[in-house]
């Protein structure tokens, strides 16, 4: 019996779906069971899928008084993967996981340099998971001098402009706030 070098099929065989060349790999954002993005990170793993989990250092004070630092997702409930289409029910058959981010049943791709970006500088970086706020979002000032009112988001940079209107005048004031001291409101 001698030995054959593998063929570029074969190739792709053991490294993933038959025949699924790189190029035709996305990133796709798995939605997973809550606090099981560590244990989907690691099935993925297994099963030889890449994939891309950023976490985010928390330091946590116990009742018994001892301090730990945590690793936490950044994005709660989400893992990024890199497949094929043809690949989704391979990432789908992962304990813990419950779809593909999309619109309905199409799974939507993720911008791949975005992936890219994140992957290489995200460290670089202090990050912090924080509340969607875009602007023309309606938001609740919570904390703070007017806590209660309720205003439209106008501007997103270091600081937030949140517009307050009063019907009964039929005027508005623009404030600025720092966004934790915004909740959303519907």
């Amino acid at each position: 019996m001698s030995l054959q070098p593998l063929s570029n099929l074969q190739l792709s065989n053991i490294a993933g779906m038959p025949g699924v060349a790189e190029s035709h790999r996305r990133w796709f954002a798995l939605s997973t069971f809550s606090n099981s993005e560590k244990q989907v990170e690691r099935h993925l793993d297994i099963r030889g899928i890449e994939k891309f989990l950023p976490l985010h250092t928390v330091v946590k004070k116990w009742k018994n008084r001892t301090t730990v630092k945590l690793e936490l997702p950044l994005f709660a409930g989400y893992i990024f993967v890199k497949i094929a289409p043809e690949e989704r029910i391979k990432a789908l058959q992962i304990p813990n996981v419950l779809s593909i981010v999309g619109s309905g049943r199409n799974p939507l791709a993720l911008p791949d340099d975005e992936i890219e970006l994140l992957k290489k500088d995200l460290h670089l970086r202090v990050t912090e998971p924080h509340r969607y706020l875009t602007t023309g979002t309606r938001a609740r000032i919570r904390s703070g001098p007017l806590a209660g009112m309720v205003g439209i988001v106008t501007r997103v940079d270091s600081r937030l402009r949140v517009v307050l209107s009063f019907e009964l005048l039929m005027r508005s004031v623009a404030v600025h706030v720092d966004a934790n001291e915004l909740e959303c409101c519907s």
